[in-house]
């Protein structure tokens, strides 16, 4: 089935599109993650065909993904039918989930108690690693690392302090937020500043395209820094501003029906 021909909804798809830095597995993850991503939930191969073609994509590529995806333990598929289904497994539902909150969050978080550790040159290096890995440390240098919330315990080869209040310098602002991520954050907002209120009629598969267009540009943007309260923040970072553009469009994009993306047969 070809969906009903919208101008507003082939340039807007132009305006969200990023064909240059197009992973098509990774824009399958977005797209479960938003719209399938609760234990159960499944979408058939030709709802997938209609929601990721018009990004650009062919379905021999959406098929070479979904292999990957399947190889990775992310994804499985069974036959309905004549037809394919796909969802996630526990492993990839998971996955989804540990991210969620910082994805949909509509307001960046701003902690107010922070702690500082570091580590002897060498010896204390692993156990910095370790602790580097938990989302709420970013990395100050190799031997750094700043944290919120209570001191942990039990980190015998960490010097360990408290911070009441932080001067954080320009070249830390720059380092967590480096100039590829502000670019991408700036070009995300441009683009959105560009589209107008979606018009009536939009059909599940073109709400679903756009809605994974979005959430996939976001993602990109919002995973690849630690959430900071603006003191933190470069002069020219748009984060705050993009975020309020990203939910505002989503709002207008309610998320569509399972079964009226997949009432179709292939």
């Amino acid at each position: 089935m070809n969906e009903q021909h919208n101008p507003w909804f082939d340039a807007t798809v132009q305006q969200l599109n990023d064909p240059q830095n197009q992973r098509v597995w990774s824009v399958i993850v977005s797209l479960f993650g938003d719209l399938a991503q609760e234990k159960g939930a499944q979408i058939s191969g030709s709802a997938l065909t209609r929601i990721i073609t018009p990004m650009g994509i062919k379905p021999e590529a959406i098929r070479v993904a979904l292999h990957r995806l399947r190889k990775d333990g992310w994804i499985e598929s069974s036959r309905a039918g004549r037809a394919s289904v796909h969802y996630l497994t526990e492993y990839g539902r998971n996955q989804s989930a540990a991210v969620t909150p910082r994805i949909y969050e509509r307001h960046a978080a701003a902690p107010s108690e922070w702690h500082l550790l570091i580590a002897e040159d060498g010896a204390g290096q692993a156990t910095l690693d370790e602790v580097l890995l938990l989302p709420s440390y970013v990395a100050v240098n190799r031997t750094a690392a700043l944290g919120h919330g209570p001191m942990p315990r039990n980190l015998d080869d960490l010097m360990a302090a408290g911070v009441s209040s932080i001067a954080v310098p320009e070249w830390l602002k720059l380092r967590l937020f480096p100039e590829h991520l502000r670019d991408a954050c700036a070009a995300l907002q441009l683009d959105l500043k560009k589209i107008s209120a979606p018009p009536a009629g939009l059909t599940p598969a073109q709400t679903g395209t756009l809605r994974t267009l979005l959430v996939h540009r976001w993602r990109r943007v919002v995973l690849r820094h630690p959430d900071l309260p603006p003191g933190f923040h470069p002069a020219d970072w748009a984060g705050e501003s993009c975020r309020a553009l990203v939910f505002a469009l989503l709002d207008k994009l309610p998320r569509p029906d399972l079964t009226a993306l997949d009432g179709l047969s292939e």
